[in-house]
C-alpha cells in the first residue's frame, strides 16, 4: 500500500512516516500487521476524544439514516448545526453568539479576516512572527514564517507582523488595522504561552483603536487547555474566535464565531459575503455536537489539567529540557532537533506515535486524545524515557 501511496496520492513532504493503517480504537491505531501504537498526537489534535468513540459513532450512523448533504450553506434549517451552534452560543461569553461553520480550520481564518474588514471597513492585518493558521493564500499571508511562503508569493497585501508577548510592539495596532489574529497558544512556534496579561493588552488596544481582535483556536480549543477554549484562562473575550481541529471528533471541519451584529454584515453589501457549498454538513455537524456534549457534560476538562500534571511528573530525563504547554497541549523540548527526530522515530518502531511541530524542531509533540487513561501515559512516558535513555547512551559512545 505504501508504494501506491507515494505514487497516487500527493504529499507533503519527501519522507512521510507510512504506517500501513489498518484500524484505530480509544488511544491506539493498529497497523495492517496487527501492531498496536499508543496514540499521543491524535491526529495533531483532531481526535479529541480518542478513535471510534460511541458517542460520535453513533450521532453520524443515526444522522447518516436522516439525510446528508441536501443544500448549500445558510439556505436550510438543519437540525444537527443548528442545535450545534445554539449549543455553542450558550457556552461563550457575550457577545460570541452567532456562529459560522466550514470545512476546516483555514476557511475558519479566511471568513475570520474577511469578517474584520468587513466589520471595520479597513485592510490592515496583523499577525506574529512564527504564527501559522492555516495553508490556503489568506491564511498563508498571514503565517509568520517566510521560508513557507516565499515560494507563493505574492500574497494578500498590507499584513504586519509582530512578535508573541512583545508588548511594545502592540503600537503597531493601530486606526488603519482591521483585526489582529493570534493563536491563543502559539502552536508551530514551540506551544508558547501567552505571559505577562499580554492577550488583556491585546484586548485593551484592539478596543482603544477599533481593531478586531481574532484568537485561533484550532488546536488550544474544545478542552484540550481545561476550558472548552483556551482564551478563557487569560480572562479576556476576542471579538472573533476561529475554531477547528479537534470540533468534530475526528471529521473535518472548522467554524468561526462573532456576534450577530458583526455575523449579520456577511449577509448583505454584498450578499453571500461568505459562502460554502459543505460547510454545516449535517453528518459533520452531528459528530460536532455529539462531541461538544461529551466534553461539556462529562469531566474532560478538569482532567485534562490533571493528566498534564501527570505528564510534567514522568517527563523528567537529562535529554528534556522542559515541558512546554497547558493541558493536554504540551511539547517536550530537547537540545537539538536531531534528538527529537530520533525520539519521534524510535518511539514509533516501539509503539508510540509522537510527531514534530511545524516551526520549532527542537519540540515533540505531545496532544492526545483528552479521553486518554493515566495508564495509557504512563505507558507511552515509559517508552519514551527508554527510548530517551538509548539515545543519551548512543551520544556517550
Amino acid at each position: 500500500m505504501n508504494n501506491d501511496f507515494i505514487k497516487y496520492q500527493a504529499q507533503t513532504s519527501p519522507y512521510p512516516l507510512g504506517m500501513e493503517v489498518s484500524h484505530a480504537v480509544g488511544s491506539y491505531i493498529y497497523d495492517i500487521n496487527n501492531k498496536k501504537y499508543l496514540d499521543f498526537v491524535a491526529g495533531v489534535s483532531a481526535c479529541t476524544l480518542g478513535h471510534q468513540h460511541p458517542r460520535v459513532n453513533q450521532a453520524i450512523k443515526d444522522q447518516l439514516d436522516k439525510y446528508s448533504h441536501v443544500m448549500v450553506y445558510g439556505e436550510y434549517s438543519q437540525s444537527p448545526a443548528v442545535e450545534y451552534c445554539k449549543l455553542m452560543a450558550s457556552l461563550l461569553p457575550a457577545p460570541l453568539d452567532k456562529t459560522y461553520l466550514v470545512n476546516s480550520g483555514t476557511e475558519a481564518i479566511e471568513g475570520s479576516l474577511k469578517l474584520a474588514r468587513r466589520v471595520t471597513g479597513r485592510s490592515q492585518l496583523i499577525s506574529c512572527h512564527n504564527a501559522y493558521h492555516g495553508n490556503t493564500m489568506g491564511s498563508m499571508s498571514v503565517m509568520g514564517f517566510e521560508e513557507r511562503k516565499q515560494a507563493f508569493r505574492p500574497l494578500i497585501p498590507d499584513v504586519e507582523f509582530i512578535t508573541f508577548n512583545n508588548e511594545a510592539d502592540l503600537e503597531k495596532i493601530t486606526t488603519k488595522t482591521a483585526g489582529i489574529l493570534l493563536e491563543t497558544i502559539q502552536g508551530g512556534a514551540g506551544f508558547i504561552e501567552p505571559q505577562n496579561d499580554y492577550l488583556k493588552k491585546v484586548r485593551a488596544r484592539c478596543t482603544e483603536v477599533g481593531a478586531m481582535m481574532i484568537l485561533d483556536e484550532i488546536q488550544p480549543g474544545f478542552g484540550r487547555t481545561g476550558t472548552l477554549f483556551g482564551f478563557q484562562n487569560y480572562d479576556v473575550v476576542p471579538d472573533i474566535v476561529a475554531m477547528g481541529k479537534g470540533m468534530g471528533g475526528g471529521m473535518p471541519v472548522g467554524a468561526f464565531t462573532a456576534s450577530s451584529a458583526m455575523m449579520d454584515l456577511l449577509t448583505e453589501n454584498p450578499k453571500l459575503g461568505h459562502i460554502t457549498t459543505f460547510g454545516g454538513h449535517p453528518v459533520i455537524a452531528a459528530a460536532c455536537l455529539a462531541t461538544l456534549k461529551e466534553i461539556t457534560e462529562t469531566n474532560l476538562m478538569q482532567e485534562a489539567l490533571e493528566k498534564e500534571k501527570l505528564f510534567r511528573s514522568l517527563l523528567v530525563h537529562p535529554l528534556i529540557q522542559e515541558v512546554r504547554g497547558k493541558g493536554l497541549m504540551l511539547a517536550a523540548m530537547t537540545a537539538d532537533a536531531s534528538i527529537t527526530n530520533e525520539v519521534i522515530l524510535k518511539c514509533q518502531d516501539k509503539g508510540l506515535i509522537l510527531f514534530w511541530l511545524l516551526f520549532e524542531g527542537c519540540a515533540i509533540r505531545i496532544t492526545p486524545p483528552l479521553t486518554i487513561s493515566n495508564e495509557e501515559i504512563r505507558e507511552g512516558c515509559t517508552i519514551m524515557l527508554t527510548v530517551m535513555d538509548e539515545v543519551l547512551a548512543s551520544q556517550k559512545k
